[in-house]
């Protein structure tokens, strides 16, 4: 399954579609998704990857939450944050850990992050049992 440990970096992608500020549409809406590594003390963004999936064909489609989700995971990417996600979140949950933020931009975003690091990695850790977090 691989993982992180505290003190190292995880890989964490923010949906957004300017690269500062969350969008108030589904994670999976996004047109960009930030990549940052983070760990306790330091974050660093790493890439930027155009969401380049097809529009779903319904709401909720299992083809665009399997597109997305491998995206992301070729990037390694462990931690999904937006403002909002859709009903395939019970389809990506057991590969990433998602945490639904209430901040405005992705640098707040990084502040919470970084202060609930241990949260986020017990929940890692459950795997495909994991649920999703609000930070």
């Amino acid at each position: 399954m691989g993982g992180f440990f505290i003190g190292e970096k995880m890989k964490v992608a923010f949906a957004t579609d300017n690269g500062i500020n969350f969008m108030d549409r589904h994670f999976g809406d996004a047109l960009h998704y930030r990549i940052y590594e983070i760990n306790e003390d330091n974050f660093e963004l790493i890439d930027s990857i155009e969401n380049n999936t097809e529009e779903e064909k319904r709401h909720a489609d299992p083809k665009k939450a399997k597109n997305i989700t491998n995206l992301l995971k070729e990037k390694d990417v462990q931690v999904a944050v937006s403002k909002i996600f859709g009903p395939n979140i019970k389809r990506i949950k057991s590969k990433f850990v998602c945490i639904l933020t209430k901040e405005k931009t992705i640098e707040e975003a990084i502040i919470s992050i970084q202060k609930n690091i241990s949260l986020i990695q017990k929940e890692w850790e459950l795997g495909e049992e994991r649920n999703y977090l609000r930070i």
